[in-house]
């Protein structure tokens, strides 16, 4: 089995790439330095962004993956959520395609433009860990929310479950890496006013790379 796991940054997935033997690269492609039942494990680092993970995606998809991850942290508009949580982000948005009307936000589907701005992941039930995780509905963004009044005209809009910054952007490149991508994300913290010292990002990088390394273990080489 071949897989392709996608991270923004290696600060999000070190404890994984420890796990594979790969040395702390910047960005660019990895492979693991170490077998495990014939699964190929590569590992992509884009860089934070939309547009570094489509470009690095581009660049670097030359081949079909039998499976391809994007995986990271995320903030969460669901209170329900609880910081350090694992969630499945099957559907993403670019929340911030449209335009302007006075007070008004057009979405992008109001403009009778060609085009893609809400996607989703593809996956088989094969894949029963991640199959089980919990289903939530991301929205990707430029400028992370951190004000009450954008948060609540975007919640509104949307009624998104968590945000992120390179989502919806890996699963508009997807289309010619294989027939199984997934975005896997945890609760780093909620969004609202910025304050760091409420995040909990040591547990959400704990939890994600806990779950990433075990998937990687069990996960049949079928």
């Amino acid at each position: 089995m071949n897989i392709l796991v996608v991270s923004a940054t290696q600060f999000e997935v070190k404890p994984l790439l420890d796990f594979l033997g790969i040395a702390l690269p910047e960005t660019g492609m990895n492979h693991a330095n170490m077998d495990f039942e014939d699964k190929e494990i590569h590992v992509l680092i884009t860089g934070v962004g939309m547009v570094n993970t489509a470009f690095m995606m581009g660049r670097y998809i030359n081949s079909l993956y039998d499976l391809v991850i994007n995986v990271g942290v995320c903030g969460a508009f669901d209170r329900n959520l609880e910081l350090g949580d694992i969630v499945h982000v099957t559907e993403d948005i670019l929340s911030e395609m449209g335009a302007e009307d006075g007070d008004d936000f057009l979405t992008y589907d109001k403009l009778n433009l060609p085009g893609e701005y809400k996607f989703s992941n593809q996956l088989s039930d094969k894949f029963k860990e991640l199959v089980a995780l919990k289903k939530v509905k991301g929205i990707t963004v430029n400028t992370v929310h951190g004000n009450e009044h954008t948060i609540g005209k975007i919640a509104h809009l949307y009624n998104p479950d968590v945000e992120s910054m390179e989502g919806a952007a890996f699963y508009a490149s997807c289309r010619r890496a294989g027939e199984n991508f997934t975005q896997i994300r945890a609760i780093s913290n909620y969004v609202e006013k910025r304050d760091r010292s409420k995040w909990q990002m040591p547990l959400a990088i704990k939890q994600l790379n806990d779950f990433l390394i075990n998937f990687v273990r069990e996960t049949p080489n079928t």
